[in-house]
């Protein structure tokens, strides 16, 4: 024990020395890195990003000015100056959202119409699946939009429409001149105003199926009237002319306004005597109003007959005529003598053998279901295939086995090959509609379509 201290009593310096070493190292990385991850963060190229926009118009921008992206600043103008093709050369330093894609465009706004050194320059940025756009880059001019001044608004209107427009507002403020409580008591009452207009939008957007329905129809009424356009001329045209000919008619006019008064009072006794025929005609309804009490009920029947029956009674004007040969029913009357002469004999006969299929019809129309079900199951057991084709595995058997009942529930009893086709010809045949399978619960199988029909309901296959 003494040796081994001795010997490990000079390496332990050593040891001490190589992890201070180690640990030096190990803090001397830490600070590489977070030197770097602050340089990736708030240094290097992206804080020095720049990107020059070319715009028809400065609209008034300055060194300064923000760059924003959704109401947020991402950077700042640093430049603005004049670019040899005429256009306004402002150069922006990005800060975020660094480098811009190519799509992205930028438009010059102002918060508010006062100001003038507060506009900024709003970015609308492209994808990031675009290619980035490198330092120094540009934004042309037909990815850029200027501001709208108001005195380039009033620039569009020419000299007469400037000078009424300012007649306008000269005029608005002298009707308001001295009269600024009475214009705010109006302002008072006009939110209300407002606050219904806002309940009669609502209900127009409510109903603005119905308001779709207006505007069309009124379209379609002035388009009509615009097609009548012509017509609507000449309308208008008659009536100035019938006024213009009442206007020069007026001694005339004045002689028929003389002539009403004795009218009047001709039409006054002719109305006194009338007055006595409405008595006798009451009579006369209330005598007739037994009789038809009942024509009311029959009229309103018979409308709707009738008028349901408008398309059935043209349809019947062409079947019973129509021009051209062979084509109705007046042309088929004409040939029903030789037809008669024709199926004199064949007719007859033909009855006679539809009397005689009538029974077997009637024996075979309850077996369809099961023939129909027959060719189903049939055609599922062939309807597995390989690569010869369509095949079928199956082996007809008629009655390989006889059931012979027993108090403990029957058993199958085999029968010999030449026993097995009796069966066919005995019981097997009186079997009723759906009786090849068991019983049904609820009775439907098998089914007798009457009493008298040849075949017997208990003739059914055992098991539930």
């Amino acid at each position: 024990m003494t040796k081994q201290s001795t010997v490990a009593g000079p390496a332990a310096p050593e040891a001490d020395e190589r992890s201070r070493l180690a640990r030096g190292l190990a803090l001397a990385g830490v600070l590489v890195a977070v030197v770097a991850v602050a340089f990736l963060l708030f240094g290097g190229s992206e804080a020095d990003y720049r990107v020059t926009a070319y715009f028809q118009s400065s609209g008034a921008l300055i060194k300064g000015n923000a760059v924003r992206v959704g109401g947020q600043q991402v950077g700042t103008i640093t430049d603005v100056r004049l670019a040899d093709n005429g256009q306004a050369a402002i150069e922006m330093r990005i800060d975020r959202f660094a480098p811009l894609r190519y799509g992205t465009t930028a438009t010059i706004r102002a918060p508010s119409l006062p100001g003038v050194a507060n506009r900024f320059v709003a970015l609308s940025l492209a994808p990031r699946s675009q290619r980035p756009i490198a330092d120094g880059g540009t934004l042309p001019s037909d990815r850029t939009t200027s501001a709208v001044e108001l005195d380039e608004l009033f620039d569009a209107f020419d000299v007469r429409t400037r000078r009424a427009l300012q007649q306008i507002v000269h005029g608005s403020a002298r009707t308001l001149a001295g009269k600024v409580p009475e214009a705010a008591a109006s302002l008072d009452y006009l939110a209300p105003a407002l606050a219904n207009s806002d309940a009669l939008v609502a209900e127009l957007i409510r109903s603005r199926a119905e308001l779709r329905g207006v505007v069309r129809d009124t379209a379609d009424l002035v388009s009509t009237l615009g097609k009548r356009r012509v017509e609507l001329t000449n309308l208008v045209t008659d009536s100035s002319a019938v006024a213009t000919t009442v206007a020069e008619r007026d001694a005339a006019l004045k002689q028929s306004l003389d002539l009403l008064p004795p009218t009047l009072r001709q039409a006054n006794s002719t109305f006194v005597d009338l007055r006595a025929t409405l008595v006798d005609l009451s009579r006369l309804v209330a005598v007739a109003k037994p009789a038809t009490q009942d024509l009311a009920p029959f009229l309103a029947v018979v409308g709707p007959l009738t008028r349901d029956a408008r398309p059935l009674t043209s349809d019947l004007r062409e079947v019973v005529h129509l021009p051209g040969p062979a084509n109705d029913a007046t042309d088929l009357l004409r040939g029903a003598p030789q037809l008669a002469r024709l199926t004199d004999k064949t007719f007859p006969q033909a009855i006679r053998a539809l009397d005689r299929l009538e029974p077997i019809v009637d024996f075979g129309r309850p077996y369809v279901p099961d023939l129909v079900g027959w060719f189903t199951k049939f055609g599922e057991a062939a309807a597995g295939y390989d690569a010869n084709g369509h095949y079928a595995r199956i082996q007809p058997i008629f009655d390989a086995f006889r059931f012979v009942a027993s108090p403990g529930g029957g058993t199958l009893v085999p029968q010999a090959p030449s026993q097995r086709l009796e069966g066919l010809e005995t019981f097997q045949s009186k079997r009723c509609p759906g009786g090849a399978v068991q019983p049904s619960p609820d009775g439907s199988t098998p089914y007798r379509p009457s009493p008298s029909f040849p075949c017997d309901p208990d003739t059914a296959p055992p098991g539930p």
